[in-house]
């Protein structure tokens, strides 16, 4: 009888089938990791387009008027859109401001601040 070393067909077919299966989980984490770095990026930049707006409200150092404004900041080569509220509070010396800024329709960030009257 001849021995021969080595694996069957039937034992490199389930290697094969274990190994695609880890491959596709592989692939699958690296594309969600490479997904959620991107909405991260997104995130961070839109907080700081809100924090520039707020705080050229705050270097003016004027008093602003109750309403909203819109308008569009760039930023990292990007158009965003933002949309700024403000409001009266319970102090009359006191305003609060809301900016909310987007990315192609899709709101990203809310960032709240408050402005008080200069004396």
């Amino acid at each position: 009888m001849n021995h021969h070393k080595g694996f069957t067909l039937l034992e490199v077919l389930v290697a094969l089938a274990i190994l695609a299966i880890a491959m596709s989980a592989i692939i699958k984490v690296m594309s969600e990791n490479a997904k959620n770095a991107s909405y991260l990026r997104d995130k961070t930049l839109a907080h700081w387009v809100a924090m520039n707006i707020l705080t050229e409200i705050q270097v003016r150092g004027e008093w602003p008027n109750i309403g909203t404004k819109k308008g569009v900041a760039k930023m990292a080569e990007r158009k965003w859109h933002w949309s700024l509220k403000i409001s009266n509070t319970v102090d009359s010396e006191l305003r609060r401001l809301e900016i909310k800024v987007s990315l192609n329709k899709i709101d990203l960030t809310v960032l709240v601040g408050f402005i008080a009257l200069s004396q």
